[in-house]
């Protein structure tokens, strides 16, 4: 195996390496078995490597020494050389800071020497001009213009500075002496003006920017130059507006101008400025004025509606307008045009809109009961109304015979819905129209409007002519249709209340018009509450006044006191189911009319008085053994129909009164033990011994010495 360093480089593996020798050695490796194995020749054979390893080392050691001894000689020699280089680059820079010296010795002399020619030459050439304007003046003196520049029409622009400088000098000179000559001048100065102006619009016309620019740059200096912009002004507007809607055509027109009008004229904001004040005050005025004045006064809807499009489209233009150069205040500038074209209008809008609001509410209310043939009951204000109504609330007593409405709410979602669509358009318009220092007074004005023929002329109507309809406690058979407008109202509220938080308090959120809105707000909502609280209880009352006349007409005193005591087959009352049916039908009627914690308030009041009323009615009666069993029935009937209100109070007291009912029937022994019981202990012993006394075995069976 021959010995290199190429078999050292890495990675390397010594014990491989060993491996890889003692294989490749005769009788070293495994091979042939332990007999083939020679452990002399093995070791001679490591030894022998060892020595080439030794040889090895002992050559890569030479060339390394040599390596680092070249290496060591080149060091020096570049060492040298950076030497060598740097006594060079030092005399280069020496040099360089004489030749410095040397150009700015120079610089100051040549500097110098322009200044002495420009002192020479200035008064030389102010000369020359003078010379050459003095000669022209004299052809104008003379009434002679020989020069060709005069009367070249390629000359036009040296003619036109030579006679602005002529107009100028001829400005100062006495009037009594050269007033011939100034009228020359003056004549010749508007006529070129005049021709250059007719240059412009042609060079406009061909569309010619670099001559346009030229002529632009000699007018500048002229009296004429606003009008040069007048005409540029006038002509771009050619054809421009050739479709209906005049917004868009001018955004395009001030889109392809722009360029052109900075190619040409050394002062773009200022025309740009003068363009869009042109097409303002005339092109949109004019046609916002035409889409105006003809719907002002026979169509105020639409009047409405246009005012607030075109003034919507006005901003929104002008909005794009701000991305080109009109100067440094362009914002003031665009709302000063836009105030100048529609004052007059603005002036006069929330008026105009609450007028509309206030024709087109009752409008859309007198629709309404026309469509129900309905003549408004007018709703008295007086002192007598007044004292009817706080008896009302005081005592819940009807005052005045009831009307029927045929199951009428008088309610409509429709109109609702149109009265709050058109005030959301007036609050948008209101957003829109209004100066922000009016806008919270405005949207309030309209919230008022809004308040008067929703809450007071439709809904509070509604529930005055819902709380006249309410039949009275002792009525039969009567339709009870004020839950009715007790869900409606409350749903109409709900839509009320959303436009409130969504349209209006955005628009008063952060002025003192705030507390004002919520006030009244609060107030429309407690002048409802009282009404709906009214003929919610008096509903009620009409609830308890059918089951009353259902138990009278139905319940006999037999049902209690059976001829047969140990023939009787049925499990509860007539009268009981009866009630009962009606119960479940007006507790699903109270939940598909409320919402929220309302049902749970308005069936636990019905349910104590259905408790009240039951418990009372037990006690008209007087019971056998079996009439009190029969009782016990009607009032796990009663108890399993307390269960529907699904409120713990209700079925506590009809799990009190069933226990009660026990007492009609327990054995004389163990009435004094039921009487301590768990349901009874808490009672009072009057009550106890009342339901006692119902026993037709009170006074056989002395019943009463155990209440004694």
């Amino acid at each position: 195996m021959a010995t290199t360093a190429q078999l050292f480089e890495e990675p390397f593996d010594a014990d491989e390496y060993i491996e890889r020798l003692a294989w490749r050695t005769p009788g070293g490796g495994s091979k042939g078995g332990a007999e083939a194995f020679d452990p002399k020749r093995l070791l001679d054979e490591f030894e022998n490597h060892i020595e080439e390893l030794k040889q090895l080392d002992e050559r890569i050691q030479r060339r390394v020494e040599k390596l680092e001894h070249q290496c060591h000689r080149e060091a020096k020699e570049f060492a040298h050389k950076v030497q060598d280089l740097q006594r060079s680059n030092q005399v280069a820079f020496q040099h360089f800071q004489e030749l410095d010296e040397h150009i700015s010795y120079v610089a100051t002399k040549v500097c110098h020497l322009g200044d002495q020619l420009e002192g020479v030459n200035t008064p030389r050439q102010r000369a020359v001009e003078a010379q050459r304007l003095m000669t022209y003046f004299n052809e104008f003196l003379d009434g002679d213009l020989r020069s060709d520049v005069f009367n070249n029409p390629d000359k036009i622009k040296e003619a036109a500075d030579i006679i602005q400088k002529l107009h100028l000098i001829a400005q100062e000179l006495p009037f009594d002496r050269f007033a011939d000559v100034k009228a020359k001048i003056a004549s010749k100065y508007h006529d070129l003006e005049r021709q250059l102006i007719q240059e412009f619009t042609a060079a406009q016309r061909r569309g010619e920017i670099g001559r346009m620019r030229e002529v632009a740059a000699v007018l500048l200096h002229f009296k004429g130059y606003a009008h040069c912009v007048d005409v540029y002004i006038k002509q771009c507007q050619e054809g421009a507006y050739l479709r209906n809607d005049v917004f868009e055509d001018t955004a395009g027109l001030i889109q392809r101008v722009n360029k052109q009008v900075g190619e040409v004229f050394s002062s773009p904001e200022t025309v740009m400025a003068k363009l869009i004040q042109n097409i303002f005050e005339n092109k949109l005025q004019a046609h916002i004025k035409e889409k105006l004045d003809e719907t002002r006064h026979s169509d105020v809807e639409q009047y409405l509606k246009n005012l607030y499009d075109l003034y919507t489209k006005t901003t929104a233009l002008a909005t794009k307008l701000t991305e080109f150069n009109l100067g440094s205040d362009k914002h003031t500038f665009l709302s000063k045009l836009i105030k100048s074209i529609f004052s007059s209008y603005l002036e006069s809008y929330i008026d105009m809109e609450r007028e509309y609001l206030r024709t087109r509410g009752a409008m859309i209310l007198q629709r309404y009961y026309d469509s129900k043939n309905h003549q408004k009951r007018p709703i008295g204000t007086g002192s007598i109304q007044e004292l009817k109504e706080r008896f009302r609330q005081r005592t819940n007593l009807a005052l005045g015979p009831s009307i029927d409405t045929h199951g009428e709410t008088f309610l409509s979602p429709e109109l609702v819905v149109n009265l709050l669509q058109e005030t959301r358009h007036a609050f948008e318009r209101c957003h829109r129209l209004s100066d922000p220092s009016d806008l919270p007074k405005n949207a309030f004005s309209i919230f008022l409007l809004l308040v008067d023929h929703l809450c007071v002329e439709h809904i509070d109507y509604a529930l005055e002519i819902g709380l006249s309809a309410i039949p009275s406690s002792d009525a039969k058979n009567a339709n009870l249709y004020f839950l009715d407008v007790v869900q409606q109202a409350n749903s109409i509220f709900h839509l009320f209340d959303k436009q409130f938080n969504d349209q209006l308090m955005p628009l008063i959120s952060s002025s003192p018009k705030l507390a004002e809105c919520l006030h009244k707000k609060k107030e429309v909502i407690e002048q409802m509450e009282v009404k709906l609280d009214i003929g919610i209880d008096r509903t009620i009352n009409c609830m308890v006044g059918q089951m009353k006349h259902i138990l009278a007409t139905e319940q006999k005193k037999t049902d209690f006191r059976p001829e047969d005591e140990n023939n009787v087959m049925i499990q509860y009352t007539t009268a009981c189911s009866k009630v009962c049916a009606y119960v479940s039908r007006q507790v699903e009627h109270v939940r598909k009319s409320m919402d929220g914690k309302n049902v749970d308030t308005v069936l636990t009041e019905l349910g104590v008085r259905f408790h009240r009323l039951i418990h009372e009615h037990l006690q008209q009666y007087s019971y056998s053994s079996m009439g009190g069993m029969l009782a016990i029935c009607d009032v796990a009937e009663y108890r399993r129909c307390a269960k529907d209100f699904r409120v713990p109070l209700v079925l506590q007291l009809f799990d009190t009164l069933h226990a009660l009912c026990n007492l009609l029937v327990v054995a004389p022994d163990n009435l004094k033990q039921v009487c301590s019981g768990e349901q009874l202990t808490n009672l009072d012993r009057n009550l106890l011994h009342a339901f006692v006394q119902l026993r037709v075995d009170y006074r056989s069976a002395r019943l009463g010495r155990h209440f004694s």
